[in-house]
């Protein structure tokens, strides 16, 4: 999940999970809480711009304005990205660049 209109000059990521199985058709609701450890078994929720791993909420400077949030999934020429944990952001990007069939997105938006 990716806000763009973040006032950062390069966005902000608030979840990075991949290596998601193939034969996976959601997600549970609260996945991205990995104290919950209910995501897909082998699965890696990597580093956010929040400097933790799992899911961060949206939470944009009050009075900025609405703000996107594209949730992308990608269909991968690879089962694993080969990465950890540790990998940022523009890490996992390269990566999924670098593997993909197809791609599809949502854009929500929010605001305070």
């Amino acid at each position: 999940m990716y806000d763009p209109d973040a006032p950062t000059g390069s966005g902000w990521w608030h979840w990075l999970v991949f290596d998601i199985p193939a034969h996976i058709r959601e997600l549970k609701s609260g996945a991205g809480d990995i104290t919950k450890n209910i995501a897909p078994a082998n699965c890696v929720q990597s580093t956010t711009n929040y400097g933790t791993s799992g899911y961060g909420g949206p939470c944009p400077p009050k009075g900025h304005g609405i703000h996107q949030y594209i949730i992308t999934v990608y269909a991968l020429k690879t089962d694993k990205l080969g990465l950890d944990k540790n990998a940022n952001p523009a890490t996992v990007g390269f990566n999924l660049w670098a593997n993909t069939i197809q791609k599809a997105s949502i854009v929500t938006y929010y605001q305070r």
